[in-house]
């Protein structure tokens, strides 16, 4: 098997689209098809499900897969491996995470270097909810784990790690708390707190819509700049907050019931980092964290798939 048809095989195993395969190896689609069959002439036997609305493994494509991936993410490791030992990687590496289940991503890549990259040191701090690119573009991290979306020129992007779906953290005495579910039409009946300080208005928008689908408005809660505050004023009636879904895990409190959405997007998260500082140690923190992601989204209530 030619390199080229393994990685082509593994992606269109993970990502079971023709379109977001071919954007990720930067080939044509008609190049990925034909690698695909190229690969299934030398199994003899198809590996894919193809119709004109999806695309699936067939059994042999699902046995092949379990077969190959561990031998490939050995070899791409060890090749990482090689390459960091030539550039020399020995440095310390300033991380940022934005709450508890990034954090835990941030440790776990961080163990993970240890054992690949034993010159790279890695320090992590807590990115500040009123200033979430501050401390990124001073410097003071070289990149950091962010809520998604990120539409800011000076910084880089990496892959989507993972995402998770919401909730609604609001006082218990609220009649919003005894529901099974919300709705984001739901939020016209509670106002939603404010997030005070240095936030970009796209960011604002997704996580603090001012509107609800049908265009009620959404009043406005008191400010806060951090969630440990957020859940004191939700715990005192003042308001309510849109949450990632493992808030409810570890920020559990009395005065605040956690209520999941039935229609909110979900929260998802990314690396980033000061566009032309894309170093070794970054690459090598990216690489890792993107397993780590993986294997923590495997699986968890309330978290989705993780993105590659």
């Amino acid at each position: 098997m030619e390199r080229d048809e393994l990685v082509c095989f593994l992606l269109l195993a993970e990502e079971l689209h023709f379109g977001r395969t071919a954007d990720r190896m930067r080939l044509s689609r008609a190049r990925v098809s034909q690698l695909v069959r190229r690969l299934e002439r030398r199994v003899g036997a198809p590996l894919f499900i193809r119709t004109s609305r999806r695309v699936a493994l067939t059994s042999l494509g699902r046995q092949l897969r379990a077969d190959l991936e561990p031998h490939h993410r050995a070899i791409e490791a060890a090749l990482e491996r090689a390459a960091a030992t030539a550039r020399g990687i020995d440095t310390v590496l300033h991380v940022g995470f934005p709450n508890p289940l990034t954090g835990e991503i941030v440790m776990k890549t961080t163990e993970a270097l240890r054992a690949s990259h034993p010159g790279l040191a890695v320090e992590i701090c807590e990115v500040p909810l009123a200033d979430p690119y501050g401390q990124l573009r001073k410097g003071e991290f070289d990149l950091q784990i962010a809520e998604l979306p990120v539409r800011e020129e000076d910084l880089g992007e990496g892959p989507m790690l993972l995402t998770e779906e919401r909730v609604l953290a609001v006082g218990s005495a609220h009649p919003l708390a005894a529901r099974d579910a919300v709705r984001l039409e739901d939020l016209a009946d509670v106002p939603l707190l404010s997030i005070i300080g240095d936030v970009p208005d796209y960011w604002l928008a997704h996580h603090l819509p001012a509107h609800t689908p049908s265009g009620r408005p959404i009043a406005r809660g008191p400010g806060m700049t951090t969630m440990q505050e957020a859940l004191m004023l939700v715990a005192a009636g003042k308001g309510a907050v849109l949450a990632p879904a493992h808030t409810a895990l570890y920020h559990a409190r009395p005065g605040v019931a956690y209520v999941p959405f039935t229609d909110a997007e979900p929260t998802g998260y990314g690396l980033v980092w000061r566009a032309g500082h894309t170093t070794g140690a970054v690459q090598a923190f990216v690489s890792a964290a993107r397993e780590v992601a993986r294997s923590m989204a495997r699986p968890a209530p309330g978290h989705r798939t993780p993105h590659n």
